[in-house]
């Protein structure tokens, strides 16, 4: 009798539907968009045809209208801009073509007015030739001459020096440089100007820990990590007290020149970098111990998927918040089917710790962008997929509005890959200037970037009908489609729901999000072909769905309803749907 008792009670605390689990406090960096600016293309406040700090401080009420509650900048550290700001001369200063310091805390201070917070660039692996530490080290300060990593030449056959081994720049060439002053190479694993520091040394491990308390003091929320898994080479003393040669990666579509040329086993990845990472963290934390807001970690690695999920943490040591994924970004592209993109989101979500966040980035500074790798038909379903799948969405300014590379010439160009392949030709194959063109504001003069003769860049052809202020004069467009995106996106169903995905076919991907009853389904078709689907193959969908929000050209209406297992998908269409039943 008692057990017959016991029973309903049972079934009550299993069912999901009756008993509400525990949603968990969600950290702010968790529930927000970070918005990544270049500060050299996004607004010109001084005329002088290059982006400052000032500039994206008046633009500030625009990002916060995105929906948006944190930015993210590339370097505005001191630097002789060779390689625009990851060359850093000085990393306690801001660069003078982007202001003061002044101006600095008053882009911190006005944003923190309107609840965004500021995620700042470090750039740990190297520094400039120009910086007083290079400097020093050249005059024969041992202090700083050990920030770096020296190393002798070897003698030729016909009694010439070269290099010491065959290690390659990511710039193309060798990645090592001969300085006369100390008699050696000083290695560079990018652009000559541009010298690896010496993480064996202790003190550069002190001085980058400084550093990054210097800037978290002045009120910046975290930092995103550039190039970390260069951070250390193999220790020498392993081999003999001389560095070896990388092995040919057999890549035959590159030249000897080419940093593809070889498998960087003793140059990247080293089992050093993740605990370095885990020791920043700590540094991180010691900011929240003291006022309880979370600095946030974010990590660039182009690595094995296995690599980069190491930088969450490894027991009880915690790394960064967001190792970033780039999958959306080397995986797939206008070319991919549905397979492919269901393959690339999968791949993160199993490799991620269980208890971790995931995070979508699909654009950057580095590559191509997405409007023109994805093709401008799909910038709203990409936009749908970055914003309401689980995680942290990461959008590069312009990806709101579909910006597309713009035409940059042999002669404009600036960028060091680019200019580095000697190559009048062929080198938009390897040229960043593209993706980062000035930002489109509006059809003024140089799309209200700057009142500059001259942009630091050209800004991209078709500004004209490709702007901020077009869009939001028209009734239907891609700035406003991301911003209903990024207000459903704070919704419990996507803050704590769960997820599946399915290829319904070669072309079409859906993705399911459910919570406590509610479930949406975002449908995505990544080719001008129409189909009619089954929504039914997902479990529990059945009934009707009603349309909460769609591409551009999208035929349908929010609120039009359509039975579940025969919705008609037109050509390159994206909609968020909501099961009615």
């Amino acid at each position: 009798m008692r057990a017959v008792l016991f029973l309903p009670i049972l079934l009550v605390l299993c069912s999901g539907n009756v008993l509400k689990h525990e949603e968990r406090d969600l950290d702010w960096w968790e529930t927000t968009i970070f918005y990544q600016i270049y500060p050299r293309s996004f607004a010109d406040s001084d005329g002088d045809g290059i982006g400052d700090l000032n500039g994206i401080t008046s633009k500030l009420e625009y990002i916060k209208g995105l929906g948006v509650d944190a930015i993210w900048l590339s370097p505005m550290f001191q630097s002789p801009m060779y390689d625009f700001g990851y060359d850093i001369s000085d990393f306690y200063a801001v660069h003078d073509e982007y202001g003061t310091m002044e101006d600095f805390e008053n882009l911190i201070d006005t944003a923190k007015e309107l609840g965004i917070k500021v995620v700042l660039d470090l750039v740990p692996n190297h520094t400039s030739n120009e910086s007083v530490w290079f400097q020093e080290a050249l005059n024969g300060n041992e202090k700083y001459y050990n920030y770096f990593v020296w190393e002798d030449g070897v003698i030729d056959e016909n009694g010439n020096r070269q290099p010491p081994n065959n290690w390659r720049s990511h710039f193309r060439g060798s990645a090592w440089e001969y300085r006369e002053e100390v008699g050696k190479y000083y290695l560079h694993q990018f652009v000559v100007g541009q010298p690896d520091l010496n993480y064996r040394n202790p003190d550069v491990v002190e001085e980058m820990k400084n550093i990054i308390r210097f800037w978290l003091g002045k009120g910046v929320a975290g930092f995103r990590v550039d190039a970390v898994n260069c951070l250390y080479e193999v220790d020498k003393e392993l081999f003999g007290g001389k560095y070896p040669d990388e092995p040919f990666s057999g890549n035959v579509n590159v030249d000897p020149e080419s940093h593809d040329y070889l498998n960087h086993i003793y140059t990247k990845d080293q089992e050093e970098t993740y605990y370095m990472v885990y020791e920043w963290r700590d540094v991180f934390d010691e900011f929240k111990e003291k006022d309880g807001l979370t600095r946030v970690m974010m990590t660039e690695v182009y690595a094995a998927i296995k690599d980069v999920v190491r930088y969450f943490g490894e027991g009880d040591r915690l790394g960064a918040q967001m190792p970033f994924n780039f999958d959306l970004i080397t995986d797939v592209d206008a070319s991919s089917s549905a397979a492919d993109i269901k393959y690339a989101v999968d791949k993160f979500m199993t490799y991620k710790p269980v208890d971790k966040d995931a995070n979508w980035v699909v654009g950057n500074h580095d590559n191509s962008r997405m409007a023109t790798r994805y093709g401008p038909p799909l910038v709203d379903g990409i936009n749908m997929i970055v914003l309401l799948l689980p995680g942290v969405g990461v959008t590069y300014m312009g990806e709101e509005l579909g910006l597309v590379d713009g035409y940059v010439s042999w002669e404009d160009t600036v960028d060091p890959s680019g200019c580095n392949t000697n190559d009048p030709i062929n080198y938009v194959l390897s040229s960043r200037d593209p993706e980062r063109t000035p930002f489109q504001w509006n059809a003024d003069k140089n799309a209200g970037f700057s009142s500059a003769d001259k942009t630091w860049l050209p800004v991209a052809e078709g500004y004209e009908t490709l702007n901020v202020e077009v869009q939001e004069a028209a009734d239907r467009s891609h700035l406003k489609l991301y911003k209903a995106l990024a207000d459903l996106r704070q919704e419990k169903v996507f803050r704590y729901g769960r997820y599946d995905s399915l290829a319904m076919n070669q072309d079409i991907f859906v993705f399911r999000r459910w919570y406590h009853g509610e479930t949406y389904l975002v449908v995505v078709n990544m080719r001008d072909v129409e189909h009619v689907i089954d929504l039914t193959y997902f479990e529990n969908v059945h009934g009707s769905v009603r349309v909460v929000l769609r591409s551009i050209q999208s035929p349908k209406n929010e609120g039009d309803e359509f039975n579940a297992s025969s919705l008609p998908v037109a050509g390159f269409e994206g909609l968020v749907l909501k099961l009615t039943n």
